[in-house]
């Protein structure tokens, strides 16, 4: 069962009219994600600071501005709401990176030493956000998970010398977060990726049909399952062997193999964790199920790049994915061949 604080079930939620009515932000100051859901090469920033102290870029050919990193969160903070009505709605955690750094006119000729803070101008080429529902949740194997939406902007992926009617383009998601860990869990139908978009009517009309076709009571029912799987530690040695072999092999060897995005470091730290990490580590004979190998995963994958955390989440769901099928006997696995 997935747990809602007014007692109804998701499922029973009725989408058809809330897009139609009124709604103001939530009254909830309390920041989603206190710990670091992504960590490599970002930092932390806020609405306030983005409104306030980052320039907004323009397409080059006739200067009207991209849709900016407020918009697209305030956006999502309206489908949110509105879609789930009566929930506690947490303010956006928000991660930047790869700053684009200016001055302003007049200090065109000072040293970079020189500047004062109000010469200086910036903006962030790419942003991810997580906006937490904690009273929708449920718990497995003793760890909360908190529904979570949140979305991807990435300037380098727009024309941006260009105007202004070029698509511009957004990634969208809704999962659950683990409490024990940050960790997120996306599976393919929670994630809307590529979305190519001319404006913010169009961009609040494909957010708000995401949110209404995700079905999380089915997403928890498979999360749900995971803790009935194990792998021997034999087959997890097996396991790593192979997500180690797989980015040396050929390309004429990978026909039928499903790919694996994760890099050796990042394979390593799974590794590590199996040993050491205190919510999901090996039990005593060596065995791991695979909810913990799907957090030993997604916490590797926290050490990603903004551009490519969300396709590693839903690389570390396929790859769980068809390990329970070759442990159900449905299909075989290279990874465990």
């Amino acid at each position: 069962m997935l747990f809602v604080t007014n007692s109804s079930l998701i499922e029973n939620i009725d989408y058809v009219d809330l897009q139609h009515l009124p709604w103001k932000e939530p009254a909830s100051t309390e920041i989603s994600s206190a710990a670091g859901f992504i960590e490599a090469n970002t930092i932390v920033s806020s609405l306030a600071e983005i409104q306030t102290q980052h320039i907004i870029p323009v397409f080059a050919k006739d200067s009207e501005p991209l849709i900016n990193h407020v918009d697209f969160i305030a956006t999502v903070q309206d489908a949110v709401g509105k879609c789930f009505r009566g929930e506690r709605i947490l303010q956006p955690a928000i991660r930047l990176s790869h700053p684009i750094k200016g001055r302003i006119p007049e200090a065109k000729t000072k040293p970079a030493a020189e500047l004062l803070d109000h010469e200086r101008t910036i903006y962030y080429e790419r942003m991810m956000f997580a906006i937490e529902i904690p009273t929708i949740h449920e718990d497995i194997d003793g760890n909360r998970i908190n529904l979570t939406i949140g979305g991807v902007k990435s300037y380098n992926l727009d024309n941006l010398f260009g105007r202004k009617g070029n698509d511009e383009h957004f990634t969208v998601f809704i999962g659950f977060q683990n409490k024990a860990c940050t960790n997120m869990k996306v599976w393919s139908d929670g994630y809307v990726g590529n979305l190519k978009i001319c404006s913010l009517e169009e961009l609040s009309d494909v957010v708000y049909m995401a949110l209404r076709s995700y079905d999380a009571v089915q997403h928890v029912k498979r999360l749900k399952q995971l803790p009935n799987y194990s792998l021997t530690e034999r087959q997890f040695a097996q396991l790593i062997g192979r997500c180690r072999l797989y980015n040396y092999l050929p390309s004429r060897h990978r026909s039928g193999i499903p790919p694996l995005l994760f890099g050796d470091q990042q394979v390593g730290a799974v590794c590590r964790d199996y040993y050491q990490d205190e919510s999901f580590c090996r039990d005593a004979d060596g065995s791991v199920n695979l909810w913990k190998l799907l957090n030993l995963f997604t916490g590797a994958n926290k050490a990603s790049y903004i551009d490519a955390f969300l396709p590693k989440t839903l690389n570390a769901a396929a790859l769980v994915d068809q390990l329970q099928d070759a442990l159900d006997g449905k299909s075989a696995s290279w990874y465990l061949q």
